[in-house]
């Protein structure tokens, strides 16, 4: 496994989730509307797929909550 920091808190996530896609899911959150900001690079949507995650990666995740 590898540790990874995700809005302030450290948390060990399985070897297999490589990719900031694949983490997303791993937290369920991958259908929410969001902002991931990796090692304080804003990455868009259609990065997450393509940004492999290492031990020490330092992410934000910010949910959009809908309403008015």
């Amino acid at each position: 496994s590898m540790i990874v920091t995700i809005n302030g808190v450290k948390k060990e996530i399985p070897e297999n989730i490589r990719t900031v896609e694949r983490l997303l899911e791993h937290l369920q959150v991958q259908d929410k509307k969001l902002v991931v900001e990796m090692n304080g690079e804003i990455l868009s949507k259609d990065q997450h797929g393509q940004f492999r995650l290492k031990s020490g990666d330092v992410l934000e995740i910010v949910h959009f909550v809908g309403g008015g």
